[in-house]
């Protein structure tokens, strides 16, 4: 019983230490022992299981606090207003998604059509779609920021620059299906809109190992067929959105002009050429209106 008393007294006095480390200024990047505040050595003749877990508690420790001024740096660099805040743990069990009211067919089983995942907690979800613009300076910020976010492809575009949509599913962006060729879904047969959903799923399986789960119609416009042909195709939800991001400003679904816990964000992959700015001044826009009114950008994977 003492022994056990004393490691649990070791490892009280190694969290104090380790944590007194992490409130130093984030922008230190000396090494622990190389003179710069750190936890504290544990005295002589503590057990070996008390050392071994006050290091590893101040490894960790380390590692978050390098990985914060990693971010500060980003936040300067790109240019963003605010820190992002930080995202809450995901949730253990995935909210059951239904379709929003006024978006349904007459189909039963359908893959639900929502523009808001169902939480409380004040988080938002960042969708880019087509693949239109391949700027590598996007792939930077949002690897540098640590910002999620989920790509909906349409392979016309795409295909141009396989190789920049890899580097995305690389560091670990999900990539999901918004058609063959972005065609208007409602004026297409039942065969039609199952070639280009299903087509587009083969593609993405080919190029990026995956057929994704999530499906966006082209315009947001769709009919009962769309979704009887995604549900064929392996699709097993259908997101839209809640609000979209340009470069200057946001448009809104809701009345209120406003986010809300779960609301999905849309916006394209788009340059100079087609609206007033960059990839990196649109997500500039996005998380300077999102981080103002106390809203964290969730990894949409994590909850549908």
């Amino acid at each position: 019983m003492r022994r056990g008393r004393r490691v649990r007294v070791a490892l009280a006095a190694a969290l104090i230490a380790a944590l007194g480390a992490a409130c130093a200024d984030s922008t230190d990047e000396r090494p622990p022992g190389s003179g710069a505040a750190g936890p504290a050595t544990p005295a002589g003749g503590q057990p070996q299981q008390a050392r071994g877990a006050a290091g590893a508690l101040a490894a960790y420790v380390e590692r978050t606090r390098r990985a914060q001024a990693a971010r500060a740096r980003a936040v300067k660099k790109w240019g963003l207003a605010k820190m992002p805040l930080p995202a809450p743990p995901p949730p253990a069990v995935k909210p059951a998604i239904t379709t929003r009211k006024g978006f349904e067919t007459a189909g039963e089983g359908l893959p639900p059509v929502f523009t808001t995942v169902p939480t409380k907690e004040k988080v938002v979800f960042l969708t880019i779609d087509d693949g239109a613009e391949k700027d590598p300076a996007l792939l930077r910020m949002m690897s540098e920021l640590q910002i999620p976010y989920s790509a909906f492809l349409s392979d016309y575009l795409v295909k141009e620059d396989y190789g920049y949509f890899k580097k995305m599913r690389d560091a670990g962006v999900a990539l999901h299906n918004h058609t063959l060729n972005h065609r208007y879904m409602p004026a297409l047969s039942y065969k039609q809109q199952e070639r280009e959903i299903c087509g587009q799923q083969d593609n993405l399986e080919k190029r990026y190992g995956t057929r994704p789960p999530l499906f966006r119609p082209p315009y947001g416009n769709y009919n009962q067929d769309t979704l009887r042909a995604a549900k064929s195709c392996g699709i097993k939800a259908v997101p839209l959105w809640a609000a979209e991001a340009f470069p200057d400003r946001m448009e809104w679904r809701e009345w209120d002009r406003d986010l809300h816990p779960g609301d999905i964000i849309l916006t394209h992959f788009r340059g100079r050429e087609d609206w007033k700015g960059t990839m990196p001044d649109m997500i500039r826009q996005v998380m300077k209106t999102v981080t103002a009114k106390g809203y964290a950008v969730a990894r949409l994977e994590d909850y549908v």
